[in-house]
C-alpha cells in the first residue's frame, strides 16, 4: 500500500521559511515525477513545484519561482519543499503527490496517482 506522509508545516511570519518533507512508503521515487501542490479555502488546487526524480529536472509555478525549492533524497525516499520569503498568500494546506500518469502535466495534481494527507502552512503578516 502506498503512503505519502507530509510533515514540516506550521505557522510563520511573513518573510520566514519552512521546509516540508514527503516520505513515501510502498513506493519508490524513481524515474517519475513528484509534486507539491496546495489548496487554500475557497480556492482551486495549485501545483507549486514538481521534480523528475529520475534526473532532477524541476518545475515551478510562477507564484513561487525564486522562493521555493523542490529537492529529493533518494536514500531517504523523501521529497522536500524549501519555502523561503513566505507571504500571507502562501497560506494553504500543502500536499505531495507521486507517480505522474503518462502524458500528464507535472504541475497538475489531478494527473498523479498518489496523494498525501497534507500539512497546513499559515503565514501571518
Amino acid at each position: 500500500q502506498v503512503q505519502l506522509v507530509e510533515s514540516g508545516g506550521g505557522s510563520v511570519q511573513a518573510g520566514g521559511s519552512l521546509r516540508l518533507s514527503c516520505a513515501a512508503s510502498g513506493y519508490t521515487y524513481s524515474n517519475n515525477y513528484a509534486l507539491w501542490f496546495r489548496q487554500a479555502p475557497g480556492k482551486e488546487r495549485e501545483g507549486v513545484a514538481a521534480i523528475y526524480t529520475g534526473g532532477g529536472s524541476t518545475y515551478y509555478a510562477d507564484s513561487v519561482k525564486g522562493r521555493f525549492i523542490i529537492s529529493q533524497d533518494n536514500a531517504k525516499n523523501t521529497v522536500y519543499l524549501q519555502m523561503n520569503s513566505l507571504k500571507p498568500e502562501d497560506t494553504a494546506m500543502y500536499y505531495c503527490a507521486a507517480d505522474l500518469l503518462g502524458g500528464g502535466s507535472p504541475l497538475s495534481p489531478d494527473e498523479y496517482n498518489y496523494w498525501g494527507q497534507g500539512t497546513q502552512v499559515t503565514v501571518s503578516s
